[in-house]
C-alpha cells in the first residue's frame, strides 16, 4: 500500500543515529584516549543501551496493514490510542463552524502511523508551532502544542469536509505528513507518522453519528468512529 515502509525506514535513521555514541567510544577506546580500566564498562553500558533502544525503536515504529471497512459515508479512526474528548465545538481553521470533535490519545505504546479517516482530497496541509506539553492534558495540548491540520474535501459525499490535527506531545516532537494539498487519498490509507506519544483531533460534520465513547480503545484505518446520519 502507498507509504508503506516509510516508518520502519524512520526507525533504522533513528537506530543509526543511535549507533554513533557506541561507535565513539569504541574508537576512543582503541586509541586507548580512555583510561583501558574504564573504557570497557562506559563501551558495554553503551552497547547495553543502544540495543535496548533498537529493541523499543523497531516495535514504536510497526507499522501493520490496516483492515479497513469499506462501508460508504464512514468515519475512521485516524490513530490508534484511547477516545478522551467527544465534545462539540466551532472549528474555525477549516470546517469554518460548528463540529463535533473526537480527541484520541496515542500512548508511547501505541501504533504512531496515522490513517486517512475518509476517501477524500487533501485541501490544506499546515505546520504551526508550539510548545510541547504533555498530550496526556488535552485542553492545554490541543491549545498550545505544536501541530500539523490536514483538511479534506470527501469525494464520498459532496460538500462534505473533514478535518484532521496532529500534535506534538512532551515526548513526541516531530510530526511527518506523508501528503500534500492535492493528494487524492483513500479511506485508511497512510498520512503522516509521529514520533513517540501525541495526540490526535478530528473535526467531523454535525449530521455524523458518533459510533464511540469515551474511552474507547480504537485502531487505525479500522474503527468507525461515525458514520453518516
Amino acid at each position: 500500500m502507498k507509504h508503506a515502509g516509510k516508518a520502519r525506514r524512520a526507525a533504522f535513521k533513528l537506530i543509526l543515529v543511535a549507533l554513533v555514541i557506541p561507535v565513539i567510544i569504541g574508537i576512543l577506546w582503541m586509541m586507548a584516549v580512555i583510561s583501558a580500566v574504564v573504557l570497557p564498562v562506559v563501551f558495554t553500558i553503551a552497547i547495553v543501551f543502544w540495543v535496548l533502544f533498537t529493541i523499543f525503536t523497531l516495535y514504536f515504529f510497526r507499522d501493520p496493514e490496516a483492515r479497513t471497512p469499506t462501508t460508504v459515508g464512514s468515519v475512521v479512526s485516524p490513530g490508534h490510542g484511547k477516545v478522551d474528548v467527544i465534545d462539540e465545538m466551532d472549528e474555525p481553521v477549516f470546517m469554518k463552524g460548528r463540529c463535533r470533535r473526537i480527541s484520541i490519545f496515542l500512548s508511547v505504546i501505541n501504533i504512531h502511523v496515522q490513517n486517512a479517516p475518509i476517501s477524500g482530497k487533501v485541501m490544506y496541509v499546515k505546520e504551526t508551532e508550539g510548545k510541547f506539553l504533555s498530550a496526556l492534558k488535552a485542553a492545554e495540548c490541543c491549545q498550545h502544542n505544536e501541530n500539523v491540520y490536514i483538511g479534506f474535501n470527501s469525494t464520498e459525499n459532496e460538500g462534505e469536509k473533514l478535518g484532521l490535527k496532529l500534535m506534538a506531545g512532551l515526548i513526541a516532537r516531530r510530526i511527518v505528513p506523508f501528503v500534500q494539498p492535492g493528494d487524492e487519498v483513500s479511506r485508511g490509507e497512510r498520512i503522516s507518522l509521529i514520533q513517540f506519544g501525541s495526540r490526535c483531533d478530528i473535526y467531523i460534520p454535525l449530521n455524523y453519528k458518533i459510533q464511540v465513547k469515551l474511552s474507547d480503545k480504537v485502531i487505525g484505518g479500522e474503527t468507525v468512529l461515525a458514520s453518516r446520519s
